[in-house]
């Protein structure tokens, strides 16, 4: 490992919804919201993560809760650096003494420019990271879900985000081929929040979205009936409002980002050689990320494509743990296409 090995290395899976960060020889260490609270009258950061996030729309006009990270990719790269920075202090503080500053390699969406990954880049060495790496998200969730990735064998992942879906297919340590939607988490929350607001003229949160996501979302109707009651504001009056809101309806608000997933999947595999599809027929293909979570993804997936569908053991921490597997393949990260930094090759 050379210089490697003299300092702390951590892997740090930079999510749309949440960051996680992976500390070599400790795993996944932190786990926390990709959500930054700013005063906007003084400039000062109020809180970051977890404490942030409580604050979702409940905040007063002189606070702002910013989500750094849009589609994957930074939006607000004074904030972001900020949001690295104290994520990979805490981090630190909760392993052992380290040497120097820590080498960091950090997760990118597959196909994003160069410039929007040399600002990843950048913002973690602007957060204290000797050097920084990046890895491609699809690569790093097959790391994490124990795929045969640096074998002459075809593995396929599906890794559902906040931000973006991931589908790839890798075979001898490289991806081979791959689509990246910017349609994932996110955009299943604002379908609910859009669905409620046109059939029920009430107005729900975003954090109200998500939570009937994982109470009561599913990618198909699984025929369960029992509801779930949500609070809003009322479009026609103005005041507070109760309502119950049923399995059916929220499949149906999803519906539409499900079949998108679902063409970026059969895309995916339309360009895949034959010999590699005919390891996926046997193989299957793995989800992972939040959206694995999804009721009934799996099933939709495998109708869809006649293929087996299996949801990784930890769908959640599977790219955190592959880019902190990845730490031990330092120099091959720089030297090869198709996972190492941009910056590296140019």
């Amino acid at each position: 490992m050379g210089f490697f090995g003299l300092s702390k290395d951590i892997g740090i899976d930079l999510g749309t919804a949440n960051t996680l960060v992976f500390m070599k020889n400790k795993g996944v260490v932190m786990r926390e919201p990709s959500v930054v609270a700013r005063n906007v009258r003084t400039g000062s950061i109020e809180a970051i993560g977890q404490e942030a996030y409580v604050m979702i729309g409940r905040t007063p006009e002189n606070i702002k809760v910013i989500r750094p990270m849009r589609d994957g990719v930074i939006a607000d790269y004074e904030t972001t650096t900020e949001m690295v920075k104290y994520y990979m202090q805490k981090s630190l503080k909760n392993g052992s003494s380290f040497a120097g500053k820590p080498n960091v390699i950090i997760c990118v969406p597959y196909g994003i420019t160069s410039v929007e990954e040399r600002a990843v880049i950048e913002a973690t060495k602007q957060a204290g990271a000797k050097e920084a790496f990046t890895i491609e998200e699809p690569f790093a969730a097959a790391i994490g879900a124990g795929l045969p990735v640096w074998d002459p064998t075809g593995s396929m992942i599906v890794d559902i985000g906040g931000g973006t879906t991931e589908v790839a297919v890798m075979s001898l340590g490289g991806i081979v081929t791959s689509q990246s939607i910017r349609i994932a988490g996110d955009e299943m929350d604002e379908a609910i929040t859009n669905f409620i607001r046109k059939t029920h003229n009430l107005m729900v949160g975003e954090r109200t979205a998500e939570e009937i996501k994982f109470t009561i979302g599913a990618a198909m109707n699984l025929g369960e009936t029992e509801g779930m009651e949500i609070r809003g504001r009322d479009l026609l009056t103005g005041f507070p409002r109760t309502i119950t809101v049923y399995p059916e309806e929220i499949s149906e608000a999803l519906s539409g980002t499900i079949s998108s997933i679902g063409e970026a999947v059969r895309a995916t595999l339309e360009k895949t050689p034959p010999e590699l599809a005919a390891d996926i027929m046997e193989r299957g293909i793995v989800l992972t990320g939040g959206g694995a979570l999804l009721k009934g993804l799996d099933r939709v997936l495998s109708e869809e494509t006649g293929l087996p569908v299996f949801i990784a053991d930890e769908p959640l921490d599977c790219v955190a743990i592959g880019t902190g597997h990845s730490l031990d393949y330092m120099k091959y990260f720089k030297s090869r296409p198709n996972v190492a930094d941009q910056s590296q090759r140019d």
